[in-house]
């Protein structure tokens, strides 16, 4: 799962477990629809994952929860969430070579300030409607030639073209000037289809002809933490997105605490395990593959995960009467 210079790409990204009109806890954050003076209350969390370009898998780490904080009255938000992840993260994992990987609404001067604090790599992306005066900026320095820029022709599709436009050094934006970071614009042209897809990032790797295909790659991924992660918990059998109770206080926390570490014992599972990825491919999808292993867990006693799983290969004979 390692990805660049020896350094694992986590994933952050908040996504949200619960929503109510009518049901609520101390914890829950509330929205005010002024024209109808409706309250909905919800419930979300920071989650983490090290994806990597080239694996479905993900490594899920401690999420980080957007509740209202005890003793507060405003609700929590995503910046503050992250600010206490990093803190955690770097007392369980203090030497971990890390790249964090978010969206736009990440690139800020606050946040990347804590990401440098913390010792940690980062590619986060930027849309020139949130980071006008550093698109801006790139723009006047390649009409002077300041940029480099440079194509080249896909090894394993010669309709796909890959363009790049890089700038190191530049400031974040007007008002932190010494916040400086390294730039660079992509686009994928299909030729055959006419099709063209945008992206941008800044990162604090200096960005050379020879990464930039790389650090692309692991800006695209981004991804992951919701195909890979958000979608499979809430679609695939885990029901993340119903959850399973609020409970006064944490309960719900707790369940989703529960929920990621099942996820993770799955994940690693589907990394390591022939004997899961033969019952998964026998049974088609996961949350098929989740009733038949409930099914026979109630009925029978086992010694261990691997027994239950050659019963339901048939490797394992069953006798029905005891």
């Amino acid at each position: 799962m390692v990805f660049m210079e020896g350094c694992y790409l986590l994933n952050l990204d908040g996504t949200g477990y619960f929503s109510s009109k009518v049901r609520h806890s101390a914890a829950c954050m509330e929205k005010l629809n002024r024209s109808t003076g409706e309250v909905t209350y919800y419930l979300q969390m920071l989650g983490a994952a090290i994806v990597h370009p080239d694996h479905k898998e993900v490594i899920p780490l401690c999420p980080e929860m957007i509740i209202k904080q005890d003793g507060a009255n405003k609700n929590d938000c995503e910046r503050n969430a992250a600010k206490r992840f990093l803190g955690h993260l770097r007392r369980e994992h203090p030497h971990l070579p890390l790249i964090i990987n978010e969206d736009a609404l990440s690139s800020n001067a606050p946040h990347i300030r804590d990401l440098e604090a913390n010792n940690i790599h980062y590619i986060l992306g930027v849309k020139p409607g949130d980071h006008k005066y550093l698109f801006e900026d790139v723009d006047m320095a390649s009409e002077t030639g300041a940029t480099t820029e440079f194509v080249f022709t896909d090894a394993n599709n010669s309709d796909i073209q890959h363009y790049f436009r890089i700038m190191n050094d530049v400031p974040l934006n007007k008002s932190n000037q010494d916040v400086r970071v390294n730039f660079f614009e992509y686009w994928e042209e299909n030729t055959a289809t006419g099709k063209i897809k945008r992206f941008s990032w800044i990162t604090d790797f200096v960005i050379t002809k020879q990464n930039a295909m790389q650090i692309m790659r692991g800006g695209r991924a981004r991804w992951k933490i919701e195909n890979e992660t958000f979608n499979t918990l809430k679609n695939q059998g885990y029901n993340f997105g119903h959850n399973y109770g609020l409970g006064q206080k944490n309960l719900s926390v707790v369940f989703v605490m529960l929920m990621m570490l099942a996820f993770l014992v799955d994940q690693i599972q589907q990394l390591c395990c022939p004997l899961f990825n033969a019952l998964w491919k026998e049974w088609k999808t996961k949350r098929s593959l989740w009733e038949k292993i409930r099914f026979w867990f109630h009925g029978f006693i086992y010694e261990s995960m691997e027994q239950l799983y050659r019963t339901l290969l048939g490797w394992i004979p069953i006798d029905l009467r005891q």
